[in-house]
């Protein structure tokens, strides 16, 4: 792509997650904020019930309905199934609604920092998550990439470019002022960025890039009847981008006994205890480090 016309900003996918719903309120008031001379930016709360009631999401979480299969069923008519349809007429709709960039705003009860989530490995975003790292140290970046866009069920299915930002840890239906200020900074990088490609000026990055490569999930320990019978260990909490080698203590069961990790190699876990993961049977992420070249 020579030229970034329409750039996206959404917040509010999840209702509870406050930083990124009250950014858009933020950027809505002042438009000015999001505005760059080469290119639309347009804002988008997502999920405004889910928002309304502080809610993570009223019947189903809305970043797991945009499988592409999901958005041509009929048959879907949940509230979150529903908005993911509307959501997908208004950014991904040939001619010029067409978002060319979507950058989707989360946060998280996990000790994330700042992290951009990746999808897919296109050149452009990895430059800019190398960009983003280097202006923020703390910025580390997260591959979740899927064979096809038709198998990524998030919002940023809907566009080959852009990315999530999560940041953390914050209790879900709570503002922190330097987490807010922090994602506010990242989306101004990006906005400059994008800005400064279109201009044909990209910003000189490191040409190489630490990226922490999705595994696989970890449940906590369960009882056959599905009961929860453990925690993650003190040692491993907050630890998350943190190396975690086999023998290394991941749970502690109720009766304080210690369950050890048992992979065969050291591991780098992320969302450790994220608080909307229970429901899904996600103690933690697992992931691979790894530098790659830009």
């Amino acid at each position: 792509m020579n030229q970034i016309n329409r750039v996206a900003i959404v917040g509010g996918t999840h209702g509870n997650e406050f930083t990124g719903a009250y950014l858009i309120r933020k950027f809505a008031q002042f438009p000015d904020l999001v505005t760059r001379p080469s290119f639309e930016t347009v804002t988008l709360l997502a999920n405004p019930n889910a928002f309304a009631a502080g809610r993570r999401y009223v019947e189903k979480d809305l970043n797991r309905c945009f499988l592409k299969q999901d958005l041509q069923d009929p048959t879907l008519n949940s509230y979150e199934e529903l908005q993911a349809k509307s959501i997908q007429s208004t950014l991904a709709s040939k001619g010029y609604k067409q978002a060319d960039f979507i950058l989707d705003l989360h946060s998280s009860t996990a000790n994330m920092g700042l992290t951009i989530i990746l999808v897919n490995s296109h050149p452009l975003n990895l430059k800019l998550a190398a960009y983003l790292s280097q202006i923020n140290p703390l910025v580390r970046v997260y591959c979740c990439s899927f064979k096809s866009s038709e198998e990524n069920p998030f919002v940023n299915s809907l566009c080959e470019l852009g990315f999530a930002i999560e940041v953390g840890p914050i209790a879900q239906g709570v503002l922190q002022a330097t987490l807010f200020q922090q994602t506010e900074e990242l989306v101004h990088a990006v906005l400059d960025y994008l800005e400064q490609f279109n201009q044909g000026k990209i910003p000189s990055t490191n040409k190489t890039l630490i990226v922490y490569h999705h595994l696989s999930v970890v449940d906590y320990p369960k009882k056959p009847d599905g009961t929860i019978f453990g925690m993650i260990h003190p040692e491993l909490q907050n630890k998350d981008y943190q190396a975690l080698n086999p023998g290394d203590p991941i749970f502690i069961a109720l009766d304080n006994k210690t369950i050890i990790y048992k992979g065969a190699s050291t591991v780098w876990p992320i969302f450790i205890n994220e608080a909307a993961y229970y429901e899904k049977g996600i103690a933690m992420c697992l992931t691979q480090r790894q530098e790659i070249n830009i």
